[in-house]
């Protein structure tokens, strides 16, 4: 008898394990199935190309420069020129494309981007261009980064059902960081192999695929879609609906801002989050951009080491992303912003002089919470949020969160020269954990629950806007 009740034991016991291993076998095939829909792999196929195309020109546009007889401080205009329209044109691209439609705004942005880098590998292919058509193409790349990064803000909900929202968003996640990681190895091998112009070229095909991806999209037929209600916000001010078939004016592109500024500032979980960002980016990422190649070349051996900090910052948010699929925490912006504890670490290590594996071990960490952090915070936005108002309060959040960026890039140097660049890092690793301290003391950024998705309405869903 004992040995029966052993054998069944040990049956049960391998039947257990049996089973948690055919559980996590069908872990990332079931996270993975937001890719079976056929608008959101189609569009995520095109946007990781562009990404991986972006990634790769931008080594390749320096070395051009350079290889023409540019100087580091063309190479810094060139930079400049890029960011610059981000910052001008972004909160016009969000009311744009919450009034004419989110994929007509961005396939617009991929002709635009795909237009300006095809004209500079051209010019580089037939001579050696001059400095301002670096700089020209960079205006009109930083233009439809403008009008495309506020417009795919609000994309997803018209692509993906509700409840796999959370695992559109964990995967979008993951190209950027995977492009990071990819692109520059590519664009070394190639420059090396054929010529800077013709990594460009391919950036400028990849805009094309992109832009191809977006115009096969069948939006109008996702009528599975529940798209959030009308705010009361909205509504008070007067919105009169979807957008007009005539093209918007300034009066009204005004109005539409207003709106969108009054639904941002509604939300008491939303606003703190920017606020922090862009402190953040000013005091402390900023500064690390710039001071911490300079301290991998005093102790930690140069460029070689810089790119594997940068390379584990990539992998952990890639990490992240993965790890983001199908998790569903009860309180996402709680966990979110704890996840934002990681950034102090990076610049910690660096002016604490940690060796090259401690301070790649806290890169990799500040990733994995930068994107499950953004996963889960983006999700709880286009739940909440909304639709009609998406692209224009993602445009807000995106315009507080980068502003500073310019002024913490030129202010870096002045400051790490006054106190020292260890000094000015230290600082910044404080003050990323005081902000993020102090937007945990928010009440609703603690107490926000999960946005579960709102039952069917019945068979007679509304489709999604088509443009």
């Amino acid at each position: 008898m004992s040995l029966v009740k052993f054998k069944s034991k040990e049956n049960r016991s391998k039947s257990a394990r049996t089973s948690a291993a055919y559980s996590r076998s069908k872990y990332f095939p079931k996270r993975l199935e937001v890719l079976a829909l056929r608008d959101f792999r189609r569009f995520y196929v095109g946007y990781a190309a562009s990404l991986l195309g972006s990634a790769m020109s931008s080594v390749a546009i320096a070395f051009a420069l350079l290889g023409a007889g540019g100087t580091a401080t063309g190479l810094g205009l060139v930079f400049t020129a890029n960011i610059v329209p981000m910052v001008a044109f972004m909160l016009f691209g969000g009311a744009l494309a919450d009034r004419l439609g989110r994929r007509r705004v961005m396939l617009t942005a991929d002709l635009a981007r795909c237009a300006a880098q095809a004209a500079l590998a051209a010019a580089l292919a037939s001579g050696h261009p001059s400095l301002w058509l670096f700089v020209a193409a960079a205006l009109a790349v930083g233009a439809g980064n403008a009008f495309f990064s506020p417009a795919l803000s609000g994309l997803p909900v018209q692509l993906v059902p509700p409840g796999q929202l959370g695992d559109a968003n964990a995967l979008l996640g993951t190209a950027q960081p995977a492009a990071q990681v990819a692109g520059p190895a590519l664009a070394g091998i190639l420059i090396a192999v054929t010529s800077p112009a013709l990594v460009i070229a391919v950036d400028a095909g990849s805009y094309a695929l992109s832009a191809l991806a977006l115009a096969g999209l069948r939006l109008e037929s996702n009528a599975q879609l529940s798209l959030p209600r009308p705010s009361p916000t909205l509504r008070g001010l007067g919105r009169r609906g979807p957008a007009q078939p005539h093209g918007p004016s300034r009066e009204s592109l005004l109005r539409d801002l207003a709106e969108g500024w009054a639904e941002f500032t509604a939300h008491p979980w939303l606003w703190p989050q920017t606020v922090q960002f862009a402190l953040f980016n000013l005091v402390t990422w900023g500064p690390y951009l710039v001071l911490g190649p300079v301290l991998a070349r005093q102790y930690l051996g140069g460029a070689r080491a810089w790119g594997v900090i940068l390379a584990c910052y990539g992998g952990g948010a890639i990490l992240g992303g993965l790890a983001a699929l199908g998790r569903r925490p009860r309180r996402p912006l709680l966990v979110a912003t704890l996840t934002t504890l990681g950034f102090a670490f990076p610049p910690l290590a660096l002016a604490l002089r940690l060796p090259l594996a401690a301070v790649a071990g806290t890169a990799l960490v500040a990733g994995l919470g930068t994107a499950l952090g953004g996963a889960f915070g983006t999700t709880v936005e286009q739940r909440l949020i909304p639709a009609e108002a998406l692209s224009r309060v993602g445009a807000f959040n995106m315009v507080g969160a980068f502003a500073f960026g310019p002024v913490a890039f030129i202010a870096a140097g002045p400051a790490a020269a006054l106190f020292g660049p260890r000094a000015v890092l230290a600082f910044g690793a404080a003050w990323s954990a005081a902000m993020t301290l102090a937007v945990l003391a928010v009440p609703a950024v603690r107490q926000l629950p999960w946005p579960e998705p709102p039952p069917p309405s019945g068979p007679a869903l509304a489709k999604t806007d088509s443009r």
